[in-house]
């Protein structure tokens, strides 16, 4: 799915010193205003605009009560001027503004080899390496973070490979037989925010803990109600609707908004979601009245609060999630756009980071008005923090092996699929259409709204006539494949499990989502994927990486000669040989039983450990030092 992200100025009466974030060292107070507002974006409106100072509310009305916008361009934050900004900060806290990148260009800051070096010294803070993110890092106009290293910046390698070399000696902890049997029955609410793809292995996955003897609530966006329902999981409503989410990543690529006109829908999508968190916890089931209280809690990164909501319960947490969000020197955040290897653990600090600051003021307004926490002052991110939180990370360690550098508290699962093939009755028309001629090629973008669908569409027949090819167009939400009369070798398709479908086909074009990236695998089938947003991306490089499709095309370049070129790369057979060992090696793997395996595994020592303090620095370690990366978009 997808990654959604929130943007926004804080109340001018929360003003406090502890809502502020510490960009600094530990004597240097250099603080940065909480929430994106209006003014990153002024400098790329026309001179003169009219365009209204402050940010709205959740309705998109403008708050009057926010303090107004300063649209003059944001202060830079380096070594030179650190102290000025902390003498600025001391009478005016609400001025200084990471500067967002320029249409006309991108930032460029030197930086010392040796000054860089210091971003990978386990000496210094994590609050002092955070001086040098602002000469590295620009944040791209379509949301997504880029920055340069310098080429002298090399990691020890001594190290790395020592931190290797621990990690995979304890790593793999094999959970006893009688594991699930020390466990009571538990009741466990599912937090999980996004589109149907990212909705789905969770099914899988709570299916299988029910079959343990838990009692599990999937909480998730009202359109997928019946989804929840007929799968024979109960279902809570969470806040957002996933087709404005999705569109919003689709035009952001990222987590920071394009403009002003922007941040209105995005703080109403995030405001709902947030606040529906806690009820679905400790309400009553909506329609039966059954009492619920949630004994652990299962969440992907785009539930935002879910963090927030397990301290204030006191109830274990695990994170699953289908892209990357643990620093690993293995490869870059997924948001983030860097070549050097160098940069590729940096690059989780730095979107950590940038991501705090857009959403910090909510967080703290709902821990204080809603959950009855203190408000947090300053989180170091995943790099700075030993936090406890496990993660499971939902794909084929065939395709992406689990990196050396993540410890036992982080485990690749496998992906998690859900039976639907067996239950469908496809209509006698597809059937016979499939039947009439070679195995076709699938082409679609599942729920993800499109810019020019017309014109994809007649890209994607005029790709098949060219190629000789029989295609299956799948509409989607995003209003592809309007024809009023498709030719005979195209098949015009609403809904059908892929499960099902893409056995049939012969090779896929689709938008890389972690799941229907699987399921094509899983069927064998060449794929081609041609990103959107977020870790669409990544799963096209790892699927070029292997061997089993062409390099990506992303969406803004899709065109007739690239899908052409495409189609016949997946043609090859060396290529579709590729693709049938992979299916091979992974039917040998059980996504659904590796991720139940995960959450029963961590949560047993966890049970029997002492809760912490809410003073004890083990506390914010535990249960909040982790909020940076468990706040994500397949």
């Amino acid at each position: 799915m997808a990654d959604f992200r929130e943007s926004g100025r804080r109340s001018s009466s929360e003003s406090d010193d502890e809502d502020f974030v510490s960009l600094s060292g530990e004597e240097d107070d250099v603080v940065v205003d909480g929430g994106w507002s209006d003014s990153d974006f002024g400098r790329r409106e026309a001179a003169g605009s009219s365009s209204t100072n402050g940010v709205g509310d959740s309705s998109g009305a403008v708050d009057r009560s926010l303090t107004r916008a300063n649209t003059s361009p944001g202060e830079i934050l380096n070594a030179d001027n650190l102290e000025t900004a902390s003498d600025e900060f001391e009478t005016n806290p609400s001025h200084l503004k990471l500067e967002r990148s320029k249409t006309e260009g991108l930032k460029r800051h030197s930086i010392l080899g040796e000054e860089a070096k210091k971003i990978f010294d386990d000496k210094i803070s994590s609050q002092k390496k955070l001086k040098l993110l602002n000469q590295i890092a620009t944040v791209n106009d379509d949301g997504t973070v880029q920055f340069e290293v310098p080429v002298d910046v090399k990691i020890p390698n001594s190290d790395v490979a020592a931190e290797c070399l621990h990690h995979e000696t304890v790593d793999e902890e094999p959970l006893e037989p009688a594991g699930h049997q020390c466990i009571p029955p538990l009741q466990i609410v599912m937090l999980i925010v996004g589109t149907r793809g990212d909705v789905q292995p969770f099914i899988a996955i709570g299916k299988r803990l029910q079959d343990f003897g838990h009692r599990v609530r999937l909480a998730t966006h009202a359109n997928f109600k019946e989804f929840v329902l007929t799968a024979g999981l109960e279902f809570y409503p969470l806040g957002g609707d996933p087709k404005v989410l999705a569109g919003y990543m689709v035009k952001n690529k990222g987590f920071l908004p394009s403009g002003p006109s922007e941040i209105p829908t995005q703080r109403k999508q995030i405001k709902e979601i947030i606040s529906s968190l806690l009820p679905a916890c400790k309400d009553p089931d909506i329609d039966s009245g059954i009492p619920f209280r949630a004994e652990a809690i299962i969440a992907n990164p785009p539930a935002y609060g879910h963090t927030h909501v397990a301290e204030a319960l006191k109830v274990p947490l695990h994170i699953f999630f289908t892209m990357p969000w643990t620093p690993t020197n293995e490869f870059p955040h997924p948001l983030s756009r860097v070549k050097q290897h160098a940069g590729y653990r940096l690059s989780y600090q730095i979107v950590d980071t940038l991501i705090w600051l857009g959403i910090r003021d909510m967080i703290n307004e709902f821990r204080k008005k809603k959950l009855k926490l203190r408000p947090v002052t300053y989180l170091s991110g995943a790099q700075g923090s030993t936090s406890d939180v496990p993660h499971g990370y939902i794909w084929s360690p065939h395709l992406v092996p689990k990196p050396k550098d993540w410890g036992s508290k982080i485990d690749v699962v496998g992906f998690c699929f859900l039976d639907l093939a067996s239950n469908y009755v496809p209509p006698d028309s597809l059937v016979k259409w499939i039947e009439a001629g070679d195995a076709p090629i699938y082409v679609g973008f599942g729920s993800l709204p499109l810019q020019e669908p017309e014109k994809m569409t007649q890209i994607i027949v005029e790709a098949l006539r060219m190629t000789g090819q029989r295609g299956i167009i799948n509409k989607g939400w995003g209003g592809l494949g309007d024809l009023a009369e498709p030719p005979d070798f195209v098949c015009l398709l609403d809904n059908c499990p892929h499960d099902w479908l893409f056995s049939r086909c012969k090779a896929v074009v689709h938008h890389g989502g972690a799941g229907t990236t699987a399921a094509g695998l899983r069927s064998a089938c060449p794929t081609t994927v041609v990103p959107f947003f977020g870790d669409q991306p990544f799963w096209g490089d790892q699927v070029h990486a292997r061997g089993v499709g062409p390099a990506p095309i992303p969406v803004d370049e899709f065109s007739l000669q690239k899908l052409v070129d495409a189609i016949n790369y997946m043609l090859d057979p060396k290529v579709k040989q590729c693709a049938i060992e992979l299916a091979e090696a992974m039917k040998t793997e059980d996504g659904v039983a590796g991720a139940v395996k995960s959450f029963l595994k961590h949560l047993s020592p966890r049970k029997s450990e002492p809760e912490p303090s809410p003073e004890s620095p083990v506390f914010y370690e535990q249960y909040v030092g982790s909020v940076i990366r468990c706040f994500g978009c397949s």
